[in-house]
């Protein structure tokens, strides 16, 4: 049996890493979703919600690739941190949903929860597949993958390709800043400060 001390000591590691990505990965997510509606304006097939819950799949599995990588060395922390950011769309979903039961006082809300999880598990299915366990999205590699959010993410018919719209919009480099955090959050044991740089994070 573990001594007090380092049993404590694992659950304030626990939390604190996962309270580190999980803000990191919901203000990225609100950046990312903010930039592509204000760059559409108010064209028709643009649905905002749908949007935020693509955006989440797609910055969640990104950032539980990046803790993997970050806690190799942490056998007893990464299944369980990385279980946590995977289901984050799902979590966060929930507690939209329940609030909105508690504001609205209407459990039929409730029959919602099926519905939605359905489609919040296609789109974690898609992310998972295209962003491979064990391995840290760097800039190519996530590049290529978020090429495809943009596609799944825009409007039919608008002028510019998802290639065009992804770098006109310059959306990569605030993703892979946000993933090399974790990174070096995972690897250092403490969130990075300014005597802990980020220029180990792997491509």
């Amino acid at each position: 049996m573990s001594p007090p001390n380092a049993v404590a000591e694992s659950l304030d590691r626990v939390a604190g890493f996962t309270a580190f990505a999980t803000i990191g990965a919901l203000g990225l997510t609100q950046d990312l979703t903010h930039a592509v509606l204000e760059s559409i304006g108010n064209m028709d097939g643009a649905d905002p919600e749908l949007m935020a819950e693509e955006t989440l799949c797609l910055v969640a599995t990104a950032t539980a690739r990046a803790a993997e990588v970050g806690l190799a060395d942490e056998p007893d922390h990464e299944p369980s941190i990385v279980r946590t950011l995977l289901d984050l769309p799902f979590t966060y979903r929930d507690y939209l949903i329940g609030k909105a039961m508690v504001m609205d006082d209407d459990p039929g809300l409730s029959e919602m929860a099926d519905e939605v999880h359905e489609r919040l598990q296609g789109k974690r299915e898609f992310y998972t597949t295209h962003l491979p366990e064990g391995q840290f999205p760097g800039p190519h590699a996530l590049s290529d993958k978020m090429e495809l959010w943009m596609g799944r993410v825009s409007p039919p018919k608008l002028p510019e390709t998802p290639q065009e719209r992804l770098e006109s919009l310059g959306l990569v480099d605030p993703t892979v800043a946000h993933l090399k955090l974790v990174l070096a959050y995972g690897r250092r044991g403490a969130p990075p400060g300014p005597t802990n740089g980020t220029s180990d994070a792997s491509d």
